[in-house]
């Protein structure tokens, strides 16, 4: 069925953050198993099209078919996208205000080490360092370790989407204000990537932050992004947006939106075995994901569920990219199936609601100084001769 384009519903704000948050989980939990293939392979493997939960892609071998990544990727379990997205709430739940370069080193580096939790791939309580991507190891390296600056911090690590993948917090505590969550997010992904890696993290937050206004559509979304984004991470969501709109159904996007992010793209036709310049710091080029997110956001007209099974089954980084685009379309007030949301939450041990309730009360108050912090500037400058707020 193809779907209308859907303006943001009248959703309030604990709606919108909870839609985003929880979806971004589910996201992430359906593109899991997936990750890595084409399309044509995951065609083949699955029969079809993935429609909701998938087990294992190796099975019950999936402990040992790939020993780099020996992850229960599948069968409703989150991955690291969501232990990161989770981890930064946990530092906003502690600062209670706007975040830095210095909260990541003080608070979310310590947390990834020292405290225990259950990660649903590896069927175990540990610390979360153990799961992550070499791209967030990264982060206790240079911070934890190598005291480095945490502003420059992410300068040298591999450029991907390992910063982008988990801003959605940042864009919601900004919400209705894409500008200010570019511009927090730069400031946080400085501790961990560079280049267009950390510009993706900031227009990613900008997206959320953009979803997150009354009146929010798909293509406002993606103005909101153009407005901000710079270098080869912009021309890359305007050409893939550019093909996006001539499509309504993800089917028939598949091959046309990876033939327009291509350029851009640095991995290459083989997301298994990246090309000899991929991951490398540049002006031209975009990471994949965020792109064709907007693009599946787009195709599937803020709709939730087509937006997050385009995402998936694009295959490639598609659990990254189901968790972008659901993000964005739970922040524009697209509903998140139960059927999809419960068995992810039962599968992965986790609630999936508490860090959107969390996230909720500390983004009421960061409005509030917010608030009182312009007053007080409105004041002084005032005083300085300049208007007063009635002129």
């Amino acid at each position: 069925m193809t779907p209308k384009t859907q303006e943001s519903t009248g959703a309030s704000l604990d709606e919108r953050i909870t839609g985003a948050l929880v979806g971004a989980a589910v996201g992430d939990a359906l593109g899991g198993p997936v990750e890595g293939y084409s399309p044509d392979q995951i065609l083949e493997r699955h029969g079809g099209r993935v429609h909701g939960v998938v087990g294992p892609w190796n099975g019950d071998a999936w402990r040992t078919a790939r020993p780099i990544a020996p992850y229960h990727k599948g069968d409703g379990h989150v991955t690291d996208d969501t232990l990161m997205t989770h981890a930064l709430v946990r530092v906003y739940d502690r600062v209670r205000d706007h975040l830095d370069a210095y909260a990541i080193a003080d608070h979310l580096v310590p947390d990834l080490m020292t405290n225990p939790r259950w990660i649903p791939e590896l069927e175990a309580e540990t610390i979360p360092l153990h799961r992550v991507f070499l791209a967030e190891k990264w982060l206790a390296a240079r911070l934890h370790y190598g005291h480095v600056d945490p502003r420059e911090a992410g300068n040298g690590n591999i450029v991907n989407c390992g910063a982008a993948m988990y801003m959605a917090p940042v864009g919601l505590v900004n919400a209705a204000n894409p500008r200010a969550a570019y511009a927090e997010a730069l400031d946080v992904a400085g501790a961990h990537q560079s280049s267009y890696g950390r510009e993706a993290a900031g227009v990613f937050a900008a997206a959320v932050a953009a979803a997150a206004a009354p009146g929010a559509t798909p293509d406002s979304v993606v103005t909101a992004c153009l407005s901000l984004a710079k270098d080869g991470t912009r021309t890359a969501i305007e050409d893939v947006c550019e093909v996006a709109a001539r499509h309504t159904d993800f089917e028939s996007a598949l091959a046309p939106l990876r033939e327009a992010v291509a350029p851009y793209d640095t991995v290459g036709a083989d997301y298994r075995s990246p090309s000899l310049g991929a991951r490398r710091p540049s002006r031209l080029h975009a990471i994949e994901e965020l792109p064709v997110a907007l693009g599946m956001l787009l195709v599937a007209g803020g709709d939730f569920r087509h937006a997050v099974l385009g995402s998936v089954n694009y295959g490639r980084d598609c659990d990254s990219i189901a968790t972008m685009a659901a993000a964005i379309a739970g922040a524009l007030g697209s509903a998140v199936p139960e059927e999809w949301s419960k068995p992810v939450a039962e599968a992965s041990r986790l609630d999936l609601w508490e860090p959107a309730r969390t996230l909720t009360a500390v983004t009421r108050e960061v409005f509030a100084r917010d608030t009182e912090r312009r007053r007080a500037h409105e004041e002084s400058f005032v005083r300085l001769g300049g208007p007063s707020c009635s002129a």
